[in-house]
């Protein structure tokens, strides 16, 4: 099952693309309220959008991004692109989902 939700949709020539990764972005800093441990790191560090195979955009995060994060952006595009979302976190967990554009 994929942790990305992607939404893609192209007005006026400007494809805009929304989506939600699921995924708990742990800072390092708080702490098990049972055990008083701190919880580790666990956060995204890097997105990359693609647009039929073309970069689009690269965002680099650290452990300040919430949990659950959202990330809109658009590019000059048409309806049919294939879009792909992919991401990477400090832990080496990878997801990416590819969809087309309505």
């Amino acid at each position: 099952m994929s942790t990305i939700k992607l939404r893609a949709k192209e007005s006026k020539g400007v494809v805009t693309v929304k989506a939600i990764i699921k995924h708990p972005m742990e800072t390092g800093q708080r702490k098990n309220k049972k055990t008083g441990e701190k919880i580790p790191a666990h956060f995204i560090q890097q997105v990359i959008g693609k647009a039929n195979g073309e970069e689009v955009i690269t965002v680099n995060w650290g452990p300040a991004v919430s949990k659950n994060p959202y990330l809109t952006f658009g590019y000059i595009g048409a309806k049919g692109d294939t879009v792909e979302l992919a991401w990477e976190d400090n832990q080496g967990n990878k997801d990416s989902l590819k969809s087309e554009v309505k």
